[in-house]
């Protein structure tokens, strides 16, 4: 029981003092500890959720870059495996073309060809007209030569017809006809 006298002031042995100063400190302690949690702890709360609710956005952030990468990297292994096809196909088209232009140099080389050989033909029959004018005009020279000789030795028209005949028909028909 509690007694408390006068001359007996302790609780169980205790001072009221000290009872008081400890109610005093256990008070103060409290207070201080709703101070630190209103300025310390509070703050630090909340700085700890803000790097919670980052390092949350940074993992989700990640974790979609990472889908990302994924459906990127199947892009290109779908890419990488059509490739060989894209590039036969491109090395076919080429080949093809490439053939098609040597088709069109071969046949501008054939036209140009038939070109230079229609004209060394043209040029062959300019030439062989030329000849052929020179014999008549050698022709006419000779058969005034041959006229001016049946003239001089009085010969009869009759052998004068005849000696231009002769003279047409050996000259004539091998220098016309070649």
């Amino acid at each position: 029981m509690l007694l408390l006298t006068e001359e007996n002031s302790y609780l169980f042995g205790i001072d009221m003092q000290l009872i008081a100063g400890s109610c005093l400190m256990i008070i103060a302690i409290f207070v201080l500890f709703l101070l630190m949690s209103y300025f310390l702890f509070e703050p630090a709360k909340k700085y700890l959720a803000a790097r919670k609710e980052r390092i949350h956005g940074d993992l989700e952030s990640a974790a979609s870059a990472k889908e990302e990468a994924e459906s990127l990297k199947a892009e290109y292994e779908a890419k990488l495996k059509d490739i060989d096809k894209e590039a036969e196909e491109i090395l076919r088209d080429a080949h093809q073309r490439a053939l098609a232009a040597e088709r069109q140099v071969v046949d501008e080389a054939k036209a140009e060809a038939e070109r230079i050989r229609e004209h060394a033909r043209r040029e062959a029959e300019l030439e062989k007209q030329k000849v052929a004018d020179d014999v008549k005009k050698e022709m006419i020279v000779l058969a005034s030569m041959i006229a001016g000789k049946v003239v001089t030795s009085q010969i009869d028209t009759r052998v004068q017809d005849q000696l231009v005949r002769d003279a047409l028909k050996e000259i004539g028909n091998s220098t016309w006809q070649s």
